[in-house]
């Protein structure tokens, strides 16, 4: 291996790292409440809430994902009451079929509750179940994912959020 090879190797290694959430590192997500733009028809599964469960089961059929009717601009959304510095966000995407419908999708993140928000990242690939997204500290109190500009049924098996509450301007004696 050349050493052209070898550091494009080593900073993509460095890159992946650098957006997965500190060990122990806690899931902020659990705490929300989240919502989407519709749902698609099955008794027990699809809702919203499905994504911030703790479960993150890539199978449907295992009710722990969400499911939209495939509406244009498809939106799911974590209100998590609070404003966040946002390190980290991942993403479980659904793996018992149609994984590539998340193509294109945006996480955003912002104060604006319709969505309309910064984008910390898209998803530009399927290499994995697990698409983490490195936010630097975005602050927020909505984190949002949009799959902008068609119409697509949006699933999301798993959504988690690390960072820090934002404390500023608040006095602790």
């Amino acid at each position: 291996m050349n050493l052209l090879s070898s550091l494009i190797l080593l900073g993509s290694l460095i890159l992946t790292l650098g957006c997965a959430p500190e060990p122990g590192a806690t899931n902020i997500a659990r705490n929300g409440e989240a919502s989407q733009d519709s749902i698609y028809q099955y008794t027990i599964m699809g809702y919203a809430k499905n994504a911030i469960d703790g479960v993150k089961d890539g199978n449907f059929h295992k009710s722990s994902c969400t499911h939209t009717n495939g509406l244009k601009d498809p939106w799911w959304k974590l209100d998590l009451k609070q404003t966040y510095k946002i390190s980290n966000v991942v993403l479980t995407n659904r793996q018992d079929c149609c994984p590539e419908r998340l193509l294109g999708a945006e996480v955003r993140i912002g104060n604006n509750p319709d969505n309309n928000n910064p984008v910390c990242g898209k998803v530009k690939g399927l290499a994995s179940a697990d698409l983490s997204f490195c936010c630097n500290g975005m602050e927020g109190q909505y984190v949002s994912v949009v799959i902008p500009g068609r119409a697509e049924y949006l699933t999301l098996c798993e959504v988690e959020v690390y960072g820090d509450l934002v404390t500023e301007g608040k006095l602790c004696w």
